[in-house]
């Protein structure tokens, strides 16, 4: 009977003194729900499980009732408290999304972890700051002024004016007599011509009457 009460005694200090094996944990640890995320965000977890063979870590939009996910990162070995990877939000909508930690296990299973209720925000924080617009008055010497050299042709040279004879003008001018003219005629030059004239003709009936008594004689 003393024998049968140290051994139990022997057995329970052995149970006792084995410290108990830690659970296989399977988590992301940041970000955690309810974040609000911009930008490159750092995503840390832990793949700590006995019989592990791969992960995942995917994104989907908390509005997609298709069950999409899109990958981030894969996994070939276990991670304790490290990072998963690093996710960058830029090229996305803002809106809410879920993570999801996926692992395959060597019996053929998976166990997810999933993070919910996260909040992108970027468009708030990427608007383009408001330009100021700066003068500077800057001052240059009248010394260092390029100096402009004229192109135009030269002028021309004109004649020298000629003296023009001077005018006398009067409110009563004088006339000027005009040449006497050789071709008038005067009233004696006419009588004078006229009385030969008619000597001529008288002359001329004379000696024609004296032609006809002669012819008929």
């Amino acid at each position: 009977m003393p024998f049968r009460l140290s051994s139990w005694l022997a057995l329970i200090v052995f149970w006792v003194s084995i410290p108990p094996q830690a659970a296989p944990q399977i988590a992301i640890t940041s970000p955690l729900p309810g974040a609000t995320l911009q930008g490159q965000v750092t995503i840390n977890g832990t793949i700590d499980v006995s019989n592990f063979t791969s992960a995942e870590l995917a994104f989907a939009y908390a509005s997609d009732s298709t069950g999409t996910w899109f990958l981030l990162q894969t996994f070939s070995q276990p991670v304790v408290d490290s990072t998963l990877t690093v996710w960058d939000t830029t090229s996305l909508t803002d809106g809410d999304y879920s993570l999801r930690l996926r692992v395959y296990l060597q019996d053929g299973t998976l166990q997810d972890v999933t993070v919910t209720d996260l909040h992108l925000r970027n468009t708030a924080t990427q608007a383009p700051p408001t330009p100021t617009l700066t003068l500077t008055a800057t001052s240059t010497p009248v010394s260092e002024l390029p100096t402009l050299e004229s192109t135009m042709p030269p002028e021309p040279t004109l004649p020298a004016p000629t003296a023009l004879p001077a005018v006398v003008s009067s409110s009563n001018p004088t006339p000027t007599p005009l040449p006497a003219n050789p071709a008038a005629l005067t009233s004696a030059l006419i009588f004078s011509n006229f009385g030969r004239g008619a000597l001529l003709v008288l002359i001329l009936f004379a000696v024609f009457g004296m032609f006809f008594r002669l012819r008929k004689t």
